[in-house]
């Protein structure tokens, strides 16, 4: 047996038990439980430091192996389905997507094309194809050097964005307000190589050259789907708070608080880029700007939106979108017919506290026990440092609350995160 393949200890496979059985590539422990909890035999490939006995009742054979290593994951995952046959291959998480992709076209096992994945992680080529389609034009170019920048200023003038062509969480977008900063990004932006390797980011080496964009105004949500055989449900609009000059997201909210109109024009764009992309099952996220000029693509990805997002579309809307990204393939999930009607209101608000080493958390009790209360998670404790925020992983908790109505959510959210003290003192 490969040093790779770690049996569990259970009696349990597709062979054995007559359940259907999926490879569930990367992310976390709850989502190998949902699987579990659906009915299903889970193979789990995962970082070696990142499974441990918590996923023991849950998994049948672990495949322990920078999953990321296409070359290495492959044959591996081929001579088990040999033995033990699975039906598909899932992640909802943004570093397994395309080696869950591969995997499925190395096997025939159906699911996202390696294509359409490719083209959601790769922003300039998303941007090319749907500008060649005429859907959501965004003016954009790929730049290596100061000079590009300065043609692209003048072409389009400022401001303007300039981010990675891949990765998501608002890592390293710059807003360009000013020449002062048209001179300097490029040489900021190529700082930022050597900083992250593949367990961080999808290409760990994509700061050689970066994406150009215009700016778009205007406030951004965005839209959450699942996708049945290619027909697209609109289960959740997703109201968000930016700060900072990299938008990082401070703040999210379910339902929206946008009218009718402009969501009706949303769901109508989404439908057209999801089928632009050919998109053909599973979640999606996507993220719009409601523009001046109309609502517009910043980018998408075949997965349920981080920062909580499912825990707030269960709430506002009873629908675990994870539950039918890991079960609809296998039928223990009925598809969605039509977009759910929300039950009430939900907000997560996350906490930020000024850069430092902490040096006291007080609150937290008193949120816990508050009647609007859902969810909290704190990540540092007196002596942690507290990064300055740059982009969503320097964030350190968050606080879930629900409420009658989205604006009774929100409001509760922001009182609950202001409750909870994280004091620090500058470093030296």
């Amino acid at each position: 047996m490969s040093d790779d393949l770690v049996p569990t200890g259970r009696r349990s496979s597709a062979v054995a038990t007559g359940r259907p059985r999926v490879l569930v590539v990367g992310g976390k422990l709850k989502q190998v439980r949902k699987a579990r909890e659906l009915g299903l035999d889970v193979v789990h490939a995962q970082f070696p430091d990142e499974y441990d006995r918590g996923h023991w009742p849950y998994v049948d054979q672990a495949l322990l192996l920078d999953y990321g290593d296409i070359d290495r994951l492959l044959p591996l995952v081929r001579a088990l389905h040999e033995a033990y046959p699975f039906q598909a291959a899932v992640s909802l998480f943004e570093l397994g997507l395309l080696p869950t992709a591969r995997i499925n076209e190395a096997l025939g096992l159906g699911g996202e094309s390696v294509a359409t994945v490719e083209l959601l992680l790769d922003k300039w080529r998303m941007r090319r194809h749907l500008a060649a389609r005429g859907i959501s034009p965004v003016a954009s170019a790929v730049g290596r050097s100061a000079q590009d920048v300065r043609e692209f200023v003048q072409a389009h003038g400022l401001p303007i964005i300039v981010k990675p062509i891949s990765e998501s969480g608002s890592l390293k977008v710059f807003c360009i307000r000013d020449q002062a900063d048209v001179d300097v990004v490029a040489e900021r932006f190529r700082s930022l190589d050597g900083r992250w390797t593949a367990r961080d980011l999808v290409r760990a080496e994509a700061f050689d050259e970066f994406l150009m964009e215009e700016f778009l105004d205007g406030p951004e949500i965005s839209i959450e789907t699942l996708t049945f055989d290619g027909r697209h449900v609109v289960v959740a609009v997703t109201d968000k708070e930016c700060s900072g000059p990299g938008f990082v997201e401070i703040g999210h909210s379910q339902p929206s608080g946008c009218s009718a109109d402009t969501l009706h024009e949303v769901t109508r764009l989404v439908t057209d880029f999801l089928d632009a992309v050919g998109l053909r099952n599973g979640p999606g996220h996507t993220e719009i700007k409601l523009t001046s000029r109309g609502p517009r693509i910043v980018e998408s990805h075949n997965r349920i939106g981080g920062d909580r997002i499912n825990e707030l579309t269960e709430i506002a809307y009873g629908v675990d979108m994870e539950r039918y990204a890991l079960g609809a393939s296998f039928g223990v999930v009925e598809p969605l017919a039509t977009s759910p009607e929300p039950r009430g209101g939900a907000a997560v608000r996350f906490l930020t506290p000024e850069p430092g080493r902490v040096v006291e958390v007080s609150g937290v009790d008193a949120v816990r026990a508050d009647p609007a209360f859902v969810d909290l998670q704190l990540e540092v404790a007196p002596g942690d440092e507290v990064p300055p925020l740059t982009w969503n992983e320097d964030k350190v908790g968050h606080v879930i609350a629900r409420g009658a109505t989205v604006t009774e959510a929100i409001a509760h959210g922001r009182r609950l995160a202001a409750a909870i003290h994280v004091r620090t003192e500058p470093t030296a």
